[in-house]
């Protein structure tokens, strides 16, 4: 196998300020593999908050490529992958991991001829609702949000909240509330809140019909989040505390939802032994992921039907995507049945091969 890189700059339609940050913009490196011809496609991209700037996502890409080309096929790799086997130097992060697994499973896919999802054991292509997010924003720009994306048929809304003055949360989201009264809303402060913050604020956003809320805790004690999970009028859905499987382990049972986001547990095979982990539990699977292209999303959207929750945007984030192939725009995600992820380059017209 041969493999290869390419980089691009994936530019935000506007700003998206969260508790933590705001961001406009950030890297993708795409990692092609290629064998007998035929080529698969995987993305990481940059993030800050995983200490993953490009420089070191194109070095360990560098060398999970040099890695793959000691196996004889695509398949071989995959199945090392899988078990365990080396994807480059050292540790390698999660991130480019879940890049390499996207590029295997999209050229073993193709040389199959079928679609990833079911490589992955699912028998129809996944059809899954997706929240689109809100940033923390004016109330007027988040109310004109609402109306434009439920006019354009979106039937969950994820509210980003964590400014200094709650205040400020709650009346975005009672605007939202009034710009669209029929959607699903989730409110996600990114761990901005002290579990005081967290009890009192809670209730409001319950009669405000707000449906769950993500990591309303700083990260780092799972013990207080799922205490808090006890009490809370709200679903608690685990994100920054869940990042691996070892983590979701302690908290099953404990919170009663988990955000997986395949750049961050290592791919979809990882994604699928955390599902497995908290079957039966009370804890419900969340599929999350990261501002990405198409291409980056792709692979979750494979197992979008394993989830109670889709929370697939981060493409329709973009201000232009140069992948196409999952949809989103309608507020609903699709895996199709073309082999391998089943997205191509936008604008291209060749066999996607």
């Amino acid at each position: 196998m041969k493999a290869s890189l390419r980089t691009v700059r994936l530019e935000l339609a506007e700003p998206l300020r969260i508790s933590r940050s705001t961001m406009s913009a950030r890297d993708a490196v795409w990692l092609t593999v290629e064998h007998d011809g035929v080529t698969g496609h995987g993305e990481a991209v940059s993030s800050v908050h995983q200490r993953l700037d490009t420089q070191t996502l194109e070095r360990l890409l560098t060398a999970v490529g040099t890695d793959l080309a000691r196996f004889p096929d695509p398949e071989s790799a995959l199945d090392a992958l899988w078990a365990g086997g080396s994807t480059g130097e050292g540790r390698t992060p999660p991130a480019v991991t879940a890049a390499a697994e996207a590029a295997l499973l999209d050229l073993v896919g193709k040389r199959a001829d079928r679609p990833v999802h079911r490589l992955l054991g699912a028998g129809r292509p996944p059809v899954a609702a997706t929240a689109r997010t809100i940033g923390i924003t004016s109330l007027a720009h988040a109310a004109a949000q609402a109306r434009r994306l439920v006019a354009s048929g979106f039937e969950i809304i994820k509210v980003k909240a964590g400014t200094p003055d709650p205040e400020d949360d709650v009346e975005r989201v009672r605007v939202i509330r009034d710009a669209a009264p029929r959607a699903r809303l989730l409110l996600d402060p990114n761990g901005a809140w002290t579990v005081a913050r967290a009890e009192a604020l809670l209730p409001r956003f319950a009669d405000l019909g707000v449906e769950a809320v993500e990591q309303p805790l700083a990260p780092g004690d799972p013990r207080a989040l799922g205490a808090l999970a006890e009490r809370s009028p709200l679903p608690v859905i685990a994100d920054e505390d869940a990042v691996g499987l070892e983590d979701v382990r302690r908290l099953a049972g404990r919170v009663q939802g988990v955000n997986v986001k395949l750049a961050k547990c290592g791919g979809a095979h990882a994604a699928l032994r955390i599902a497995e982990a908290i079957d039966g539990s009370g804890t419900e699977l969340m599929l999350g992921c990261l501002t990405a292209s198409s291409l980056g999303l792709a692979p979750a959207v494979h197992l979008a039907g394993r989830a109670r929750w889709a929370d697939l945007d981060g493409h329709l984030l973009l201000a232009r995507d140069p992948w196409t192939g999952i949809g989103g725009e309608d507020g609903v995600v699709r895996a199709n049945g073309l082999p391998g992820l089943g997205v191509r380059e936008a604008g291209a017209h060749a066999d996607m091969a």
